[in-house]
């Protein structure tokens, strides 16, 4: 188990150097002059040119390659010319917005996925089986911010019912949280109906009947533990995606999350910001895969043989 958890924590590490030297290198191909940005147009040369001394703009690549990691290893990406608050001050006041946002997206994905899947599994090959594949498949053609501009419209604009902008009340949450968790309730439903029916198959399921034990025992106990494998590596993939590509969402409803920073970050060329919500976003994504790998382990006894 330690090898193991040695191994994936190394991977982990060079998945972070990886994805923050891509990060470096698409943000210094960018067009446009961030000194000129900053100080605008009307700025002197002498001026731009200090300005752009400061920002180390002037070094060679590799050593602004170099400086960028040392940046990163001490958690200093410098400050926001916008907000005139360290890079990542400005990064973390915005990612508790994000989680909360996404666990509410991963709380109503499990809801409804789990409901849906259980109720197709146990009417498999019948009409209601059926309707749940057809809609799933519906669910996840549909992008995002088609969901969220219908939601949108019915709920808040023809019903009134609930608000379309983020005012800092739970209810502000259930529109984006819906527009997120929708295209993958349907996902979810299907692989939980698909493990669910396998188990069921499964000689072990046969042997616990036949010794007697209830229905709701072999299901909770038994069935649900083995389909639980390969739904909760899926869930911590899913949980990174609400956090990286929640975006769209954030912009179409106002939210104050990362993903809104880091649109108007880029919009405004204030690389100390992207930077940092970049490699939050990353370390956030591969932090929860190494949690998944864990969890997996834990979940399927062959894994844990396998690496004893």
């Amino acid at each position: 188990m330690t090898a193991f958890l040695g191994r994936r924590l190394a991977q982990a590490l060079l998945q972070i150097w990886g994805a923050i030297t891509i990060v470096f290198i698409a943000l210094r191909v960018l067009p446009g002059d961030p000194a000129e940005l900053i100080l605008g147009s009307q700025a002197t040369p002498e001026a731009l040119e200090t300005l752009r001394a400061q920002l180390g703009l002037r070094d060679p690549l590799i050593v602004q390659y170099f400086d960028h990691l040392r940046a990163v290893v001490t958690l200093d990406f410098g400050q926001s010319w916008r907000q005139g608050v360290s890079a990542l001050d400005a990064t973390m006041e915005r990612l508790g917005p994000t989680l909360t946002l996404s666990a509410w997206a991963m709380v109503i994905t499990i809801l409804l996925g789990f409901a849906t899947g259980s109720f197709a599994a146990r009417r498999a090959n019948t009409w209601a089986d059926h309707l749940v594949s057809v809609s799933s498949l519906v669910g996840q053609a549909l992008p995002p911010f088609w969901i969220g501009i219908m939601l949108s419209l019915i709920f808040a604009r023809w019903l009134q019912i609930l608000p379309s902008t983020a005012d800092g009340s739970m209810v502000s949450l259930l529109l984006p949280a819906l527009t997120l968790a929708l295209p993958f309730v349907g996902w979810l439903g299907r692989l939980v109906r698909t493990g669910i029916l396998e188990e069921m198959n499964q000689d072990y399921v046969r042997t616990a009947h036949a010794k007697g034990l209830s229905h709701r025992v072999v299901f909770y106990v038994h069935v649900l533990r083995n389909t639980l494998v390969p739904v909760v590596t899926m869930l911590g993939l899913l949980m990174g995606y609400f956090i990286a590509n929640g975006v769209i969402v954030e912009v179409i409803f106002a939210w104050p999350g990362i993903g809104s920073l880091l649109v108007d970050s880029i919009t405004f060329r204030d690389y100390a910001v992207v930077e940092a919500v970049l490699t939050v976003i990353t370390v956030c994504y591969i932090l929860l895969n190494l949690l998944v790998d864990v969890l997996y382990v834990y979940l399927d006894p062959r894994i844990q043989l396998e690496n004893a």
